[in-house]
């Protein structure tokens, strides 16, 4: 499902969610104290065009845990409730099942994003 559901996934949303993350990574890079947050949001870009195949592995230490609350405050709300709302959504139905579980990885990595890795 890998190829397939990467390139549906891109053809029926993906395009706007990775492009998203983009425009939010550049607004964070526009100061220099939000570069860290702005590759965040790059690396958010890349899994948000092609999800599948790619996995998710969490851990970090305090510094991750400080800067994921100001994350959470400032941007991971809106986005996390962004792909919670469009994965609702997807699994209504049978077939979107599985896109809408790819929106459920993203909208935790989206509340948690520092000290995470995507392989």
């Amino acid at each position: 499902m890998g190829c397939l559901g990467n390139l549906l996934w891109f053809i029926f949303g993906g395009a706007i969610s990775g492009l998203s993350w983009g425009l939010l990574g550049c607004i964070w890079c526009i100061t220099i104290i939000g570069i860290p947050v702005g590759m965040q949001c790059f690396k958010f870009a890349s899994l948000s065009f092609f999800p599948f195949g790619k996995e998710v592995d969490y851990g970090g230490g305090a510094g991750s845990l400080l800067l994921n609350i100001v994350w959470l405050l400032v941007t991971g709300l809106p986005m996390a409730l962004e792909h919670i709302l469009f994965g609702l959504v997807l699994c209504v139905t049978i077939i979107g099942i599985p896109f809408g579980l790819q929106h459920f990885k993203l909208a935790k990595l989206a509340l948690m994003p520092f000290g995470a890795e995507v392989y």
